[in-house]
């Protein structure tokens, strides 16, 4: 199944919204993605600067589920931040990222993690 997952602020959780439907069909402190897609909607973050409330225009769209090898791979930190970013990028180097091999998306102090293993090509 193909979602959309992004980061309830109010839920301090992770949403899943079925890229079908529409439709939030879950929350999880945790959840693995394949074949991942940054998305970060520019209206969205237009509209976040003008007003300074956030709203969910950003998400990370993928597979639902994993496959075993993606432990064996190198996991790199991601995140993003609609007053410094316009995209989602790599924590350590700031690099913008649009996709990924695997994506691991989890809560941890009652914030949201973004963990991705980058495609074969950029190992």
């Amino acid at each position: 199944m193909r979602v959309e997952v992004y980061w309830n602020l109010h839920k301090k959780c992770f949403s899943v919204r079925d890229c079908k439907t529409g439709r939030v069909v879950g929350h999880t402190d945790i959840l693995w993605l394949k074949n991942p897609k940054f998305v970060v909607r520019k209206s969205g973050r237009d509209r976040v600067l003008r007003e300074g409330r956030k709203n969910v225009h950003a998400f990370v769209r993928g597979d639902y589920g994993t496959s075993k090898e993606a432990f064996w791979f190198e996991w790199r930190g991601a995140t993003y931040n609609p007053y410094k970013y316009s995209t989602f990028v790599d924590r350590e180097t700031e690099k913008p990222l649009d996709s990924a091999k695997y994506v691991m998306l989890e809560s941890v102090n009652n914030k949201g993690r973004i963990k991705y293993v980058q495609h074969q090509s950029e190992i």
